[in-house]
């Protein structure tokens, strides 16, 4: 069973939620695995805090130009539609940054003058926290390319009884690399107008991928009438509320699990992991 926690904005307690589940499961004495796909910011290793097993680059190819083969047709920078290499004269150039690996532009060389190059873009390292296994991504800085990334860490995830994806927030690229795959999405949200405009993207997001999806509010009891008259009108199920609890704000101003912190909270996150057991 796959499970991804997304949220259409940051915030809203995605990574709180995704590694509470994880530790709860982990309890139970399941075989649990956490990806932490939020690659431009992965912080679930402040609650589970695992110990690392390995870490390892990740590469993209980017293309390399011979100029003594070239001819300087032009080819390459018409298939690229990220103007990721141009001929500009007498020469072609290159920009890595820019490049989305497809090899578009080795393919269409008439002469084979582009070769493909490998770039390192991130790091995945791997950890555990007893027998719970963790995975996570981090992008170099200045990096932009994540679905690559994200694929690299789900590439990694063993088999499980339960694999939870921690999805980078929004509803972009990412996003959807994070969640294609999985058997079921948790939205998170908050009970305000920015957390209803953002669940309602996330929402639409999902179903297009015609994943099966429910909704959990953090910080329950602010003000949440609207986003509870919101689900409804789109038939979907609120599956779990977290009230907004000065004992959890302070657990996590420390980087310790709510779920290891109180015994309230603990039984409503094995609640919710019941839920999801029973609907997948």
């Amino acid at each position: 069973m796959r499970v991804a926690i997304a949220s259409g904005k940051g915030g809203t307690g995605k990574t709180t939620v995704a590694t509470n589940l994880a530790w709860v499961a982990a309890r139970q004495e399941k075989s649990v695995v956490y990806l932490d796909c939020d690659v431009e910011e992965p912080n679930g290793q402040i609650f589970l805090k695992p110990i690392a097993d390995w870490r390892k680059p990740v590469s993209v190819a980017v293309p390399k130009v011979d100029p003594v083969v070239c001819d300087l047709c032009g080819m390459c920078g018409e298939i690229c539609q990220f103007s990721a290499i141009v001929c500009v004269g007498q020469k072609v150039l290159v920009f890595p940054e820019l490049c989305h690996s497809c090899g578009g532009c080795n393919l269409v060389c008439p002469l084979l003058a582009i070769t493909e190059v490998p770039r390192g873009i991130a790091t995945l390292m791997a950890g555990h926290t007893g027998s719970l296994r963790y995975f996570q991504g981090l992008l170099n800085i200045g990096e932009a390319m994540s679905p690559q990334v994200i694929r690299a860490v789900k590439a990694e995830a063993p088999e499980a009884e339960l694999v939870i994806v921690d999805a980078p927030p929004g509803t972009a690229c990412p996003v959807v690399e994070a969640v294609r795959g999985c058997d079921h999405v948790l939205l998170v949200t908050e009970p305000t107008p920015f957390g209803l405009h953002d669940l309602e993207l996330a929402l639409e997001t999902v179903q297009s991928l015609e994943i099966p999806c429910e909704v959990v509010i953090n910080r329950a009891g602010l003000n949440g009438s609207a986003t509870e008259e919101f689900c409804r009108r789109k038939g979907v199920e609120i599956v779990a509320e977290f009230p907004d609890s000065r004992r959890v704000a302070e657990a996590y101003s420390r980087g310790e699990l709510a779920s290891e912190k109180d015994p309230e909270m603990r039984d409503r996150y094995r609640s919710l992991l019941t839920h999801i057991e029973d609907s997948t």
